[in-house]
């Protein structure tokens, strides 16, 4: 034992919704979603046509709030769009919680949006997240991950990263298996959160459970959605249970207990007890008190 570990603070991300930023009514609705987070599209969801009109309900609906404790993300098309640039400046203004970028391949992306976040003057807790969707991307996910200082969250694409390797949708999803293992190892590497992709099958919930499980079972720390009847199924697989809460909150008494009477070995339910489980519980029993503080938010 080495003495006292320090508090862990985290922010729940079970659940990270995607809402079309053309439509003003599901905007609104996002108010009152269970979600700990809302990605605000600008990208895939946007006909070419709706991009600007999508760009201003969204930065109007940043700036307005309303949206409780629940985390904000701006998608904004890529920087070598015709609406990239433009995307990330209003994002800049309107202050986000973080803007997430599409198709990110390399390093200098990361730089270069950061530099123009600063220019447009975004706060320094809007934060970059990087969607990781191409072959590309995949390989270059250590550089990423080490790029800057804004980036907080690496957010898989699985559906464009099944196109891009021609491969199949499969329950196990064996085709993606390397690609998220790669990017987890970077994510954790650098300190970053990371979020699982998206699951396209809206009639199947014993299929949409068993993937929030596997992604939990991987290490993301939540997973992103594409429709709001999948938030409180996620939420449920994510969040630590009344069981698992109890026992961390023993493994912490025990070890601070142990500490104050100088012993060297912890035992809880004759279990040796090291560093390394009073550091994973006290991020859970953070993350539990951390969604009852959203919850009534």
């Amino acid at each position: 034992m080495q003495g006292s570990l320090p508090e862990t603070s985290v922010r729940p991300r079970r659940s990270v919704l995607y809402m079309p930023g053309s439509n003003a009514r599901a905007l609104d609705k996002a108010k009152t979603l269970p979600a700990d987070g809302l990605i605000l599209d600008l990208e895939d969801a946007v006909a070419p046509d709706a991009k600007a009109v999508a760009r201003q309900q969204v930065c109007d609906a940043v700036k307005a709030g309303g949206y409780g404790g629940r985390e904000l993300i701006i998608r904004t098309n890529g920087l070598d769009t015709p609406w990239g640039l433009d995307d990330l400046a209003a994002a800049a203004a309107a202050g986000p919680d973080a803007v997430l970028l599409p198709k990110v391949e390399n390093a200098a992306l990361i730089q270069q949006a950061a530099d123009l976040l600063t220019k447009h003057g975004a706060p320094a807790r809007t934060r970059l997240w990087a969607m990781m969707e191409t072959p590309k991307g995949i390989l270059h996910a250590e550089a990423i991950a080490a790029s800057h200082p804004r980036l907080e969250c690496l957010v898989m694409g699985t559906s464009d990263l099944v196109k891009d390797l021609n491969a199949r949708h499969t329950p196990l999803r064996l085709p993606v298996a390397a690609s998220l293992s790669l990017c987890l190892l970077a994510a954790r590497a650098y300190g970053l959160a990371i979020l699982d992709g998206v699951n396209l099958n809206l009639d199947d919930d014993a299929g949409f459970k068993a993937s929030c499980e596997q992604g939990l079972e991987y290490g993301f720390d939540g997973k992103t959605l594409i429709h709001p009847k999948q938030v409180e199924p996620c939420n449920a697989v994510y969040a630590p249970s009344a069981a698992e809460v109890e026992y961390a909150h023993k493994i912490i008494a025990a070890f601070e207990a142990a500490t104050a009477e100088g012993k060297g070995v912890v035992l809880v339910d004759g279990k040796l007890i090291e560093n390394l489980h009073v550091a994973q519980a006290r991020k859970l029993t953070a993350l539990a008190a951390a969604i009852d503080k959203l919850r009534q938010a």
